[in-house]
């Protein structure tokens, strides 16, 4: 398969001299099954020293050094990782983030020269928001076919060469970017891309590899495993500093966007939290995953506002922006940042009003804040009871808020989102399932109301849409005995490559429930429209652009030529029994779509 000019794919006249001349240099090296390799053995050794389990591709020709070596390592029952074939940039991407939210572990990722990075970049920015490592890699020619080696082909001369190396395009949005100049340093620099990446805050590294240095010869054989990061927690006098904040603050507060993406992370919060009797808030806009038990009597919901001015302490734990907008400062709060890196390199602005960091390991800096607090008493009954008593009667507030909503929505005309979260949650209660969540104006439904509760049980997308189905595939590969639920409107999956997602789920065998909650617009469009122009022509003559989306085709049919479960529902009655049935699907091995149109 080979991208060629203008990305296409497929077998290409002009590319037969490059086959021709690939094969030849396999041919010399490799006759014996077992004589000198070259860079395409490098990278595949360098991915097993990485520990990566997978290789996603969305390949292009440069490739083949790096297919010749898993195939002779699978005649020769050598390790390897697994290779997936896939047929877009951004479903390649998409699954690497899916696992690595599930693994913490890079995994590798090819794409094909600088238009396939291109292609790709948006899932990789994704991955960067979500703070997922991997190890991207695409190449170039550095010869142009004037040198004295194989002959690249004529389209790197023509049509595929980038001024400065597609590493400078991948710049702003990976954690690093270089290119591998010589098979000598191919090695070095693979393994130390996969180090960068896991160091926090992880996120995608990417190397450029040109064509010339996986073709030549690499006289290395297998590498010593890549040793794990290390655990960090703050210095003891910073750790004092701040149980004295806690010791003597009456009402504190804990904000949280990302604690349980560290591993232990949920666990570690919630045993502070609990030691200290302190309300925990998952920001509504901002938090990407499970941090704390969404049923938990000290779970504060999602809005940080209540406390803004009656907060005497807020304790930020991996949190990179709990202010909107950013100059909303506390009136009389210390602030308290627990971060490995509180300042993420990748946010073009970025405010705490922090009055003390606390910078290392979150779960193993947690863990040791609630050890001291009970070891020297600051966590004292007189001290946590009032809080703990407060927390009861907000708990029981919220509850009954959250049953009246339930309610509301179960009487009301039509089907609320409300009614679609409440139905999957009682379908799934016993199958803790991971949900992953790429809808827009429905988003604050899913998170409220499905009330997830385990580590990595939901995930929320980062980054432009359309990478949710990619994501939630990655997800299910890592986690293959747990149900795996995409959420997403109808706007948001009409921005994913639908096709190549589903012939991957196929292909793969990674089964899926899509739940679409469809109103037929893009909402947020329109909802911002008329946040800026409350009183505009807009209104007046009710011409909202770029909202429509009546005029879409059945989005539950694009199941139907992979053999997939497919189900429209129009009427509250048919909700229930459509999911059922395809849960049973999904059970089964088989992806569903459920296409439902929701009311709002």
């Amino acid at each position: 398969m080979d991208h060629g000019p203008g990305h296409l794919r497929g077998p290409r006249l002009a590319d037969r001299e490059l086959t021709a001349s690939m094969a030849n240099t396999h041919n010399a090296n490799a006759a014996d099954g077992g004589g000198a390799v070259d860079g395409g053995d490098a990278v595949v050794s360098a991915f097993n020293a990485i520990g990566s389990d997978y290789i996603f591709s969305s390949p292009g020709s440069e490739w083949a050094p790096v297919w010749e070596s898993l195939a002779r390592r699978h005649r020769d029952g050598l390790p390897c990782p697994k290779y997936l074939d896939l047929t877009h940039e951004t479903v390649a991407v998409g699954m690497a983030t899916g696992y690595g939210l599930v693994t913490r572990r890079p995994q590798g990722v090819l794409l094909h020269a600088g238009p396939g990075l291109l292609q790709g970049s948006m899932a990789v920015h994704g991955a960067l928001l979500a703070g997922v490592p991997m190890v991207v890699a695409s190449s170039e020619s550095s010869t142009y076919g004037d040198g004295d080696g194989p002959d690249p082909g004529g389209q790197w001369y023509r049509n595929l060469s980038v001024v400065g190396g597609p590493h400078q395009m991948a710049r702003p949005w990976v954690k690093w970017a270089n290119q591998a100049g010589d098979v000598s340093v191919l090695r070095g620099m693979m393994t130390r891309a996969a180090e960068l990446a896991v160091r926090a805050p992880a996120g995608p590294v990417y190397l450029n590899v040109p064509l010339e240095v996986l073709l030549d010869p690499w006289d290395e054989r297998e590498l010593k495993p890549v040793a794990p990061r290390g655990t960090t927690v703050s210095a003891p006098e910073d750790i004092e500093a701040v149980l004295g904040l806690l010791a003597d603050a009456e009402n504190p507060v804990i904000v949280t966007e990302t604690a349980g993406r560290e591993a232990g992370g949920m666990a570690a919060l919630t045993d502070f939290a609990e030691t200290l009797q302190i309300p925990v808030i998952e920001p509504g806009g901002s938090t990407v995953c499970t941090n704390f038990p969404r049923t938990h009597l000290l779970h504060a919901g999602g809005d940080i506002e209540p406390y803004m001015d009656t907060a005497d302490l807020i304790v930020l734990v991996n949190c990179r922006a709990p202010f909107y907008p950013p100059s909303r400062r506390p009136a009389r709060a210390k602030v308290v940042v627990i971060d490995d890196v509180p300042q993420r390199p990748h946010m073009a602005y970025q405010v705490h009003h922090a009055d003390l960091h606390l910078e290392g390991g979150v779960a193993a800096t947690l863990r040791e804040l609630a050890r001291r607090a009970r070891d020297e008493g600051v966590a004292g009954d007189d001290r946590v009871e009032p809080r703990r008593e407060a927390r009861r009667a907000r708990h029981a507030s919220d509850a009954a808020a959250l049953e009246d909503a339930e309610t509301r929505a179960a009487e009301g005309d039509g089907i609320d989102p409300i009614r679609v979260a409440v139905a999957l949650r009682e379908l799934l209660a016993a199958d803790d399932p991971i949900v992953v969540d790429e809808t827009i104006t429905h988003s604050r439904f899913v998170k409220r109301h499905l009330l997830r509760s385990t580590p990595d049980s939901y995930f929320y997308v980062q980054g432009g849409l359309g990478q949710g189905i990619a994501v939630a595939m990655g997800v299910k590969l890592a986690a293959p005995d747990r149900p795996v639920v995409f959420t997403v409107g109808d706007g948001s999956f009409m921005y994913n490559p639908i096709v190549q997602s589903l012939d991957a789920s196929k292909a793969y065998g990674i089964p899926l429930l899509i739940v679409i909650f469809n109103n037929r617009k893009y909402l947020s469009m329109k909802m911002n429209h008329l946040r800026f122009y409350p009183e505009g022509a807009a209104v007046e003559t009710g011409e909202f652009l770029g909202v429509d989306l009546a005029g879409q085709p059945e989005l539950a049919r694009f199941a139907e030529p992979f053999g997939m479960h497919a189900e429209t529902v129009e009427h509250a009655g048919e909700l229930v029994p459509a999911l059922d049935r395809a849960m049973k699907s999904v059970r089964g091995g088989t992806t569903a779509i459920v296409n439902i149109s929701v009311s709002r």
